[in-house]
């Protein structure tokens, strides 16, 4: 599933080509996403222009003036910027290519979702407080994501630590292999109560995520299995992985074997001597 390294790769990946453009026509070809595609919006965004480009959480946000269109990768979801003068356009749409955005310049952004758990929605007000980001926790790359912050909300949390930075409602977009790799950064077995560590540790620990983050962005994040950047590459962070997927081998620091488990239906791989 993209993670918020892949989503912000993404998002860097098109908004040279997308911001100040002119929307020329939208394709919906299935709408059947995990919220449905709105059918208006070969009506609604036609003229309007692409102001800016942002993230929030694994959702990108294209600031369109009169509204805010809002594009979610699901489990499977790319987007890819297809240029006119790189001969890419016109390109057959593929099987999953469910949705298009076509700006005045010809170039087209398009949507390739195959599980179809991604999302293509518009919002007009405050995109804040639209129900999908009220509720959201910091961004983990910001000043207001540190040791104190994470101490005090989870003062009495019985949930593992894992599972907590998995929580939205905690910290936005760490996802799965990035929470797994931060731990072992800072030492920390997945399976330790959040509620009991103290601010000595989450010191280590936000210092651990932040680290993770910023070297898969610089990276272009993980392609594991469908995600590719907006030009069609692949990231590559996956070479530097020091336990996620490494469930029997050896850790790279230690003699120890790294093992897996299961926490909330989602895989945790750690190292039992370099974590505790």
């Amino acid at each position: 599933m993209p993670e918020l390294p892949e989503v912000e790769t993404t998002g860097r990946g098109i908004a040279p080509h997308l911001t100040g453009q002119v929307i020329a026509n939208v394709i919906i070809r299935n709408s059947k996403l995990r919220w449905p595609i709105p059918e208006n919006l070969p009506v609604l965004l036609p003229g309007l222009t692409i102001q800016t480009v942002m993230r929030r959480a694994k959702y990108l946000l294209l600031d369109c003036g009169k509204g805010v269109l809002i594009l979610h990768l699901g489990m499977s979801g790319s987007l890819r910027v297809l240029l006119p003068e790189l001969m890419q356009f016109p390109e057959s749409p593929r099987k999953h290519d469910h949705f298009d955005l076509i700006l005045n310049n010809q170039a087209v952004l398009r949507l390739h979702d195959p599980r179809r758990f991604g999302a293509v929605l518009w919002h007009v007000g405050n995109i804040a407080q639209h129900p999908l980001l009220m509720n959201l926790g910091p961004e983990p790359l910001t000043a207001d994501f540190n040791a104190q912050y994470l101490f005090r909300e989870t003062r009495g949390l019985r949930a593992c630590i894992k599972q907590t930075l998995m929580n939205s409602r905690v910290v936005v977009g760490i996802g799965n292999i990035y929470a797994n790799e931060a731990l072992y950064l800072a030492g920390i077995n997945p399976k330790v109560i959040a509620g009991r560590i103290g601010i000595g540790r989450y010191e280590k620990l936000v210092q651990a995520i932040k680290h993770t983050l910023r070297l898969a962005i610089e990276a272009g994040g993980s392609s594991l299995r469908d995600f590719v950047h907006s030009d069609g590459t692949r990231g590559y962070f996956q070479q530097q992985y020091w336990v996620y997927g490494r469930s029997g081998k050896g850790c790279k620091q230690c003699s120890n074997v790294i093992k897996q488990i299961k926490q909330g239906q989602r895989s945790s791989f750690y190292c039992s001597g370099c974590q505790h």
